[in-house]
């Protein structure tokens, strides 16, 4: 993996995280929102700023893709690069809850 993409990504924002994990399936914006909310119980809201924004990015990034396009929606998807990202996003988290449960 390229070490920028690591250095930017890694540690991951909690918007990032869910933005990734939301498209493990593919989904349009309003769909990663909704999800996101419903995953959170509402504790993580993102407006349409913070989404399309972080979505540009990401596609920029390579950590996922535009898969269709159908009047006026994107529909995006995770790439190889983005899955490998969450999954190391995934693990580092899981060591953080494996060393909180030994103390």
């Amino acid at each position: 993996m390229d070490e920028k993409l690591r250095k930017t990504y890694l540690p991951m924002t909690e918007t990032a995280f869910y933005i990734l994990l939301s498209l493990v399936k593919p989904k349009h914006g309003y769909a990663i929102i909704e999800n996101v909310a419903k995953m959170t119980n509402e504790r993580i809201k993102l407006g349409p700023g913070t989404i399309y924004g972080s979505l540009s990015k990401m596609n920029k990034d390579n950590l996922i893709q535009i898969i269709q396009e159908e009047s006026n929606r994107k529909i995006y998807q995770i790439t190889e690069i983005g899955a490998e990202v969450l999954q190391l996003e995934k693990s580092r988290i899981e060591e953080l809850y494996r060393n909180s449960r030994e103390v």
